[in-house]
């Protein structure tokens, strides 16, 4: 085929986006490049010459120290986004969904739907796992309409009661994300985040058949495109040996680009701020755009951005923040020193072992027969000629030092450390081994992993969810409405927290006892930490058993009543005895008080009969002093019993205020009931 020249108005957006590219690539691979294929390495556990600690080295062994942390850190950040299920929530504000809160719940069960049919946890799952790798999660949003094969019946016409069993195509719009590895992503160096740059582009190798059927839908402009030749720096992974045929180069920008470069530009005058000459001009008046470009010559698309919100379909995230940067730190980087360290100490242990482990000879050659091959093998016979004893001598280069496994055990601790990871027993054993030391330790890792879920949440996962919502209400309206809808992330807790605040609930649980008025929050902040696949019917079941049975209140109402009946009844019969004791009382009192007068009457008409004859004055006087006598013992009985009585007098009274009490403070139970 011949050579291709792009026309006079393909140039200059040519030029523009691939000059830019061009530089930013060449600062991103003196930079980072190398790093990031070492760090694959590193993960992969795949050796390569360049990462030799020294020149004599002869092992080849990669230690699985850092791929254990990239692992850890990865199960528990994926754990905390999806572990319970819905990892995002929608809020419900009457007034942006159109007075109908139920709306809210509809869109948010079709976004979920949408999302598992596109697989869209898979595609996080990978963009996560190359953020622990690299430092930095990409993904790029793509919109596409796919075709649904639906089993459906029809009614056959002409033929009453019959109908034709089959499928029905039928479109439908898809919004996915894909991950993109750094190696294949650059940037504008001088912005600090995808918005912030003057653009930004993702190249890879796309198979050739794909941007045929582009050409053929309408998407791309119909050129001669060629399979491009190979460039192992933008393969996904490092392979002996890449596959070259079928293949084409395709550069993605989005960003900025000069309005007049771009042939779906308004015709409108705008004040030219800059002459022409300057090297300012193109930047002059700049739009968003959407520019690709095959095999670094071909303009397959150059438009304007399409999208209602007129936003980049790209996100990225620090998996650990590294100020005014939009690349950021991975826990390979923060790995690196420890493990290259390990490697160096085991390798060297290996190293040393086939020195002392291999048998070795020194010989004279001269008196070994005529064209002999020395080898050394169990059973093998050696010819000499003399005596063996002068002739062979065996020996080894000193002894293997097994110092210095534990010295990469050392190495290994500092390495988790440094990762924050708690997936070995190096770490367990820094802290203290009574629970208030395993609990500072286990809060700080903890505190490590909230912030790379923060990151995640704010810069990537509420923004996609975002995207993706305006792409739908733009391209699918009859399923969603266009409506301002306000995302908000629900994961909170990977597995670590989860389980560490379980124990605390238990330990809680536990303190309390089972009879404690607080038992069904205990047990339902349990269940929903856990990881049942049923826990919110437990949940469920759990609700309904704390709300109250209406015929187990009337039972226990009716309980309460009959009690309280009975109260007041015995409350009745100790009013009356005490009324009656209050009578009885009175009755002594009276009797007692009228007794001295009877006493002295009977008295004073004993002394007036019987006299003695002739000693009538004598007797009667002997008489009045033994009844004065009498009369006062009875008087001192008298008022002892009359202190007696009034003493009980006041001991009912009381007894009739308690009661009195009581009867007042069940009147009061019935009020309030």
């Amino acid at each position: 085929m011949d050579y291709y020249e792009p026309t006079e108005g393909d140039k200059e957006p040519l030029a523009f986006v691939t000059d830019h590219c061009d530089r930013w690539r060449d600062w991103r691979d003196t930079n980072f490049l190398p790093a990031y294929l070492e760090y694959e390495r590193i993960f992969r556990g795949q050796w390569a010459a360049e990462d030799k600690m020294r020149e004599s080295e002869r092992s080849k062994l990669v230690t699985p120290a850092t791929q254990q942390a990239v692992e850890t850190r990865h199960a528990e950040i994926m754990e905390a986004i999806f572990g319970q299920g819905e990892f995002f929530d929608i809020e419900d504000d009457i007034k942006d969904v159109n007075g109908n809160p139920l709306d809210v719940e509809m869109i948010k069960a079709q976004l979920m739907e949408d999302f598992k049919q596109d697989k869209i946890k898979k595609s996080i799952d990978q963009i996560e796992l190359m953020a622990e790798i690299y430092g930095t999660g990409i993904g790029e949003i793509i919109v596409k309409t796919e075709k649904v094969f639906v089993p459906a019946t029809q009614p056959i016409p002409g033929q009453m009661g019959q109908a034709a069993i089959g499928v029905v195509e039928k479109p439908r719009v898809a919004v996915k994300i894909v991950p993109v590895n750094p190696k294949n992503f650059l940037f504008d160096p001088n912005g600090t985040s995808i918005d912030d740059c003057l653009g930004v582009a993702i190249e890879k190798y796309v198979s050739i058949h794909k941007i045929v059927e582009g050409m053929e839908r309408g998407i791309y402009r119909k050129l001669p495109i060629q399979p491009a030749g190979e460039d192992t720096d933008l393969e996904p992974t490092q392979e002996i040996s890449q596959y070259e045929s079928d293949k084409v180069r395709l550069l993605t920008y989005y960003g900025l680009v000069p309005r007049e470069y771009l042939k779906a530009a308004e015709d409108e005058e705008v004040e030219d701020l800059f002459p022409e000459d300057t090297a300012l001009d193109e930047y002059s008046d700049l739009v968003e755009a959407i520019v690709v470009v095959a095999n670094e010559g071909f303009l397959l698309k150059a438009e304007e951005n399409p999208y209602m919100m007129k936003d980049r379909p790209v996100l990225a995230y620090q998996d650990d923040t590294v100020p005014n940067r939009l690349l950021g730190r991975g826990t390979v980087e923060k790995a690196y020193n420890m493990q290259k360290a390990i490697d160096a100490e085991v390798r060297s242990h290996l190293d040393s072992l086939a020195l002392t482990t291999a048998p070795m000879m020194a010989m004279d050659a001269t008196r070994l027969p005529r064209g002999a091959k020395f080898e050394v093998r169990p059973g093998k016979a050696i010819l000499t000629n003399g005596n063996p004893n002068e002739i062979l001598f065996p020996f080894k280069f000193g002894n293997t030092d097994g110092a210095n496994l534990a010295t990469a055990k050392d190495f290994e601790r500092m390495l988790l450390q440094s990762t924050g990871t708690l997936d070995s027993q190096g770490m367990v054993s820094q802290a203290a081994r009574d629970a208030g030391g395993m609990s500072m330790a286990v809060a700080t890792i903890i505190k490590k992993y909230k912030r790379t879920l923060v990151n995640f949440q704010e810069d990537f996962l509420i923004p996609f969810i975002q995207k993706a919502a305006f792409r739908y209400m733009q391209f699918d309206p009859e399923r969603y409405p266009s409506v301002d809808l306000k995302f908000i992330p629900t994961a909170t807790l990977g597995i670590i927290a989860r389980e560490y605040e379980q124990q605390q609930f238990i330990g809680l649980l536990q303190t309390l006892g089972p009879n404690t008025p607080v038992l069904p929050l205990l047990l339902k902040g349990i269940l929903s930490n856990s990881s049942l696949t049923n826990r919110y019917e437990l949940i469920g079941a759990l609700e309904q058993m704390a709300q109250p049975n209406p015929e187990a209140q009337q039972l226990e109402m009716a309980k309460q009543q009959l009690a309280l009946q009975a109260a007041q009844a015995q409350i009745a019969v100790s009013t009356t005895q005490a009324e009656q004791n209050r009578a009885e009382a009175a009755k002594l009192l009276t009797e007692a008080q009228l007794m001295p007068q009877e006493v002295q009457a009977k008295v004073i008409a004993s002394t007036t009969k019987n006299l003695p004859a002739g000693q009538e004055a004598d007797e009667f006087n002997k008489r009045v002093k033994i009844a004065e006598l009498m009369l006062k013992e009875a008087d001192i009985k008298n008022k002892s019993k009359i202190v007696e009585l009034q003493m009980a007098e006041k001991q009912n009274r009381v007894s009739g205020m308690e009661e009195d009490f009581l009867e007042e403070l069940s009147k009061e139970l019935n009020n309030g009931r």
